[in-house]
């Protein structure tokens, strides 16, 4: 049974005509007896403004309610915006607040392949839509009952695209302004930074505001998250046409730039002017290396399972054996991550902490104990090679606990599964 159901009345001019009513009645009348018990959420969408056109016909939606009909739509929720965007995601941002997955949406034919081109761009895979024929007919030119249009050209999704595009960028930021923290160890000649949780679009508690990570298992979708990286691209001053994160595994596996690239890795180098680079991080710590002697950069994503695995080190290993980098002309920047006083791992896992320094762990003899993976990168680090003070992890905001603040920072152990995510990137300026 659908926890929402949509009834789109975009396609529907509606005036005094009396047949208009007695259809539109008998509609909401069955959506009311068929879901009214168990469906949270019942809304009818209209445009508040023409906005789009297809075929040249123009959709529209004016309302004049008999007293019947008042009576019934105050059952239902009207969302009446300027543009379809506007109006599905004013939609998505009440089914959101609700918590609700499973939609029914009640649709004219001829409107349901653009719907579903709408809600491909603003959904993701969360939630479970289906689909229901708008059963009107009217007579007079008001309403063209026509066939279902199954084909959505090139330029009209571009189109549509464009529209969703437009809206997201006239929204405010949310939570504050936009803020990136940097490190002073990074010359001049890179573009770098890790990011927080302010300044971005994203409305979910959990994602608010400034989430850099779309998924099939989380409610922001890649429109969403896109329209955060392209403010920060303004704010940083790189190219987002050229930008690549990583796909993370929790291994040790780096991709070169300029090879093929694997299915799945946890660190980039490259020497390419103006490519920039990510790691994600929520939790794990996203860090980022520069050699300015031979203008080469890399990121990697370092979890508890990657940090014993070594991704830091065959990070660096990697930018030596392809750019011809020294040891002593790397540096290394640690981005914001869990604090030993938030992580923990079951004894078993903490042991290899515990065999690398015993500082890395506390409470040790604890079925739990507290894991401190930026202690254990450094030391790895340092055993490899790179010089103590060219390890930056202790300085401004980037030693702070992401579990520990959530005014700044997104984290997986504190949120759960529905977590936002931050990154740290890096490229070499063109």
């Amino acid at each position: 049974m659908a926890e929402a159901v949509l009834i789109d009345l975009f396609g529907l001019k509606l005036n005094s005509q009396k047949n208009c009513h007695q259809t539109l009645l008998k509609t909401l009348n069955a959506v009311q007896y068929h879901h009214a018990a168990k469906a949270k959420f019942l809304c009818i969408m209209c445009c508040s403004n023409i906005s789009y056109e297809r075929d040249g016909e123009q959709d529209n939606c004016e309302i004049e309610t008999s007293n019947g009909l008042s009576a019934l739509l105050e059952e239902f929720e009207i969302v009446s915006c300027p543009s379809m965007a506007a109006t599905l995601y004013t939609i998505k941002q009440k089914i959101d607040e609700k918590n609700l997955s499973s939609i029914k949406v009640i649709v004219p034919r001829h409107r349901k392949t653009l719907m579903k081109a709408f809600i491909d761009q603003l959904f993701t895979d969360v939630y479970n839509f289906e689909f229901e024929d708008l059963q009107v007919t009217l007579r007079g030119g008001l309403f063209k009952q026509s066939i279902e249009i199954n084909i959505i050209t090139a330029q009209e999704l571009r189109g549509i695209q464009n529209e969703i595009e437009t809206f997201l960028r006239s929204l405010p930021a949310l939570r504050g302004e936009l803020t990136i923290i940097t490190s002073s160890l990074i010359p001049d000649i890179f573009i770098h930074g890790f990011t927080t949780r302010t300044g971005g679009i994203s409305y979910i508690p959990t994602l608010s505001s400034f989430n850099l990570f779309s998924s099939s298992k989380r409610r922001d979708p890649k429109v969403v998250v896109q329209e955060n990286l392209r403010r920060l691209a303004n704010a940083a001053g790189f190219n987002v046409e050229k930008f690549y994160r990583i796909k993370t595994h929790h291994s040790n596996d780096i991709w070169i730039m300029g090879r093929k690239e694997p299915d799945s890795y946890d660190g980039i180098t490259t020497n390419q002017r103006g490519v920039t680079i990510a790691a994600l991080g929520a939790d794990c710590i996203p860090i980022v290396f520069a050699d300015p002697v031979k203008k080469a950069c890399g990121v990697a994503h370092a979890g508890w399972k990657g940090t014993l695995l070594g991704v830091a080190m065959a990070t660096v290993n990697a930018m030596i054996a392809e750019y011809g980098c020294s040891l002593e002309d790397i540096v290394v920047v640690l981005g914001p991550s869990v604090g030993p006083c938030c992580f923990t791992l079951p004894r078993e896992s903490a042991e290899a902490f515990h065999n690398l320094h015993p500082a890395c762990v506390q409470l040790f003899d604890s079925p739990n104990p507290y894991i401190d993976i930026r202690k254990a990168t450094r030391i790895l680090l340092e055993q490899g090679g790179i010089l103590p003070q060219n390890i930056q992890d202790q300085n401004q905001d980037l030693n702070l606990c992401t579990s520990c603040h959530p005014d700044k920072f997104f984290s997986h152990v504190r949120d759960g599964l529905n977590f936002g995510t931050q990154i740290g990137f890096i490229s070499i300026k063109e």
